[in-house]
């Protein structure tokens, strides 16, 4: 057996040097993750959550009550975005997760003060994210003027969790991980689907067959949309059994939702199909749009933590639209029609990007 040959060593090295040179995706990657996982945790990940979107139920509609939602105001953890005319229509608001809590103030609030009955008002909250329960409790220690001299005392606002009481991590978490295994695996699936038929060879076959482009990849996808089917299905039946996760809206409506959201991020994987080289680059490049989705859909850190600019680039991910409908379905009792507003940009991203997927397969024909 020979020595180790410090000469054969370098040239080896050397080789692999010259090939990630050529490289520029690898190369693009050995500064791009560092950069993009520096400015996205340092920037747009803070748990400190503030300006939740709340409406405001004033039945007694007093200068007292009006002195409380100011100063829950300037705390700076509500933000007040919506109004409501009763107690039915905030639970509606916050099961269509237009608002994040609710502020209800009874009739009998100034009675209740002066007599010191407890609870003088409710704080309504979407428990669905435990970050936001938090952040809501800081409220209940929050002043509010008597009726004698102006004097201030701690009020007794009573928080009120509508969907996990309890405060169960797996409540909030399984419903999440639909959304994010599915991203994963959907997108890793499809990204190297047209890769592997340019590797074996068959890519030249499918060019002198009549298929079109389009024809070529939608047939592409169905396989992996019963794929997503059958995985949705498992996580679904495992948080049932295992961690007591209830489906309090319609299984139609779930599914229904699961299948936009499945086609939204085939879509996605069929882009980076038609720009990888390698099955390798398709990998990287997969892993490089998951990352941001995962930090920034709301799944891992609280979506109102986070700065603006994150949140506009957080809404063009499909990810993080599906965690709004899986979460308000599952555990909220919303309907499709509740969650409109973010249904439509699932099949607006689909119809993008199967256009644009389309496109760049019919030029690399060419």
């Amino acid at each position: 057996m020979k020595r180790p040959s410090a000469a054969r060593i370098l040239a080896i090295a050397r080789k692999e040097f010259f090939h990630l040179r050529r490289d520029r995706l690898t190369g693009g990657m050995v500064a791009g993750i560092p950069i993009v996982m520096t400015l996205l945790f340092g920037y747009a990940i803070n748990n400190d959550v503030r300006h939740l979107n709340t409406a405001v139920v004033d039945e007694a509609n007093t200068s007292t009550t009006r002195a409380l939602i100011r100063d829950a105001a300037a705390s700076q953890v509500v933000r007040y975005t919506k109004q409501a005319t009763n107690v039915h229509e905030l639970e509606q608001m916050i099961a269509a997760a237009k608002i994040s809590t609710g502020l209800y103030i009874p009739a009998d609030f100034e009675e209740r003060l002066a007599q010191g009955r407890k609870p003088y008002a409710q704080l309504l909250v979407d428990d669905s994210d435990p970050t936001i329960l938090s952040a809501a409790r800081g409220l209940t220690a929050l002043p509010v003027p008597t009726a004698s001299a102006g004097k201030r005392q701690q009020t007794s606002l009573e928080v009120r969790p509508l969907y996990n009481p309890e405060r169960r991590s797996a409540v909030f978490i399984v419903p999440g991980l639909c959304g994010v295994i599915l991203t994963l695996t959907m997108v890793l699936f499809t990204s190297i689907a047209i890769v592997r038929e340019r590797e074996r060879g068959n890519l030249e076959l499918l060019i002198t067959t009549p298929v079109q482009s389009l024809e070529l990849m939608i047939g592409k996808i169905i396989p992996y949309i019963l794929i997503g089917y059958v995985q949705i299905s498992l996580i679904v039946l495992l948080g049932l059994i295992l961690f007591d996760v209830p489906l309090r809206g319609s299984w139609s409506d779930f599914y229904a939702s699961a299948g936009v959201f499945v086609l939204s991020i085939l879509t996605l994987g069929l882009l980076i199909s038609t720009a990888a080289a390698t099955q390798f680059q398709a990998f990287q490049m997969t892993f490089m749009t998951f990352l941001p989705q995962l930090l920034l859909s709301g799944f891992m850190f609280p979506f109102e933590g986070m700065p603006q600019a994150a949140q506009y680039l957080a809404e063009i991910f499909p990810l993080t639209h599906f965690l709004r409908i899986v979460r308000g379905v599952v555990l909220r009792d919303a309907s499709l029609s509740m969650m409109a507003a973010d249904i439509w940009p699932l099949f607006a991203f689909f119809a993008v990007g199967m256009a644009v997927a389309t496109l760049r397969f019919r030029k690399r024909l060419d």
